[in-house]
């Protein structure tokens, strides 16, 4: 059996909600109906994307991340801004200690290499949290420039999450994936 799985930093509800304020804004924009909106329960920072894992990869790229978790202390964020990738994402950023993201980002792509999981290719990292998509080229210059004000309120990052994704299998037009938390380990900067 094989899993898709992925490394994240899960905003705390609060911040959903700041998020969301803002996002139901955006909704209102013309042309926002052509394009697919994550859903709120989704919303995440992927740190490394595993694709499908083996079932037997699970416990060794868990055990590697529980040490890359008690390596890295808690560190802050906050939601700021927005920006999209071409004309196909629209995403929000973060303020903060973004070093500090970068480098559990880092930390988990090696726990997958350590425990024989590909990454595929290594690219800087750059926090995000997506928003929205679309299928075609759209122009997302009103809703980056609508979310320019936003700053969000400090939080603390205090875990590192293994998370599922079950993909949609219904066929139902706009069904969302389904995330699905397997694991999570404390942050707590034992050793660097």
């Amino acid at each position: 059996m094989r899993m898709r799985l992925f490394a994240a930093v899960l905003p705390p509800q609060a911040a959903v909600r700041e998020l969301g304020t803002v996002v139901d804004e955006l909704h209102r924009l013309p042309g926002a109906d052509g394009l697919r909106w994550t859903g709120r329960p989704g919303w995440h920072f992927t740190l490394a994307f595993y694709g499908e894992v083996a079932e037997e990869l699970v416990q060794p790229l868990s055990d590697r991340l529980a040490r890359a978790a008690h390596r890295t202390p808690s560190f802050p964020l906050a939601l700021r801004g927005g920006g999209h990738f071409g004309g196909r994402a629209l995403w929000t950023g973060v303020s903060g200690d973004v070093p500090a993201m970068r480098l559990l980002a880092d930390r988990a792509e090696a726990a997958a290499r350590k425990a024989g999981v590909g990454t595929g290719e290594h690219r800087r990292y750059r926090p995000h949290l997506t928003l929205a998509r679309s299928r075609d080229t759209a122009d997302f210059a009103p809703y980056v420039a609508a979310m320019d004000a936003f700053a969000g309120r400090d939080w603390t990052v205090r875990e590192l999450c293994l998370v599922r994704s079950n993909l949609p299998r219904s066929g139902v037009s706009g069904e969302q994936p389904r995330y699905e938390t397997v694991a999570s380990w404390p942050l707590d900067g034992a050793g660097g």
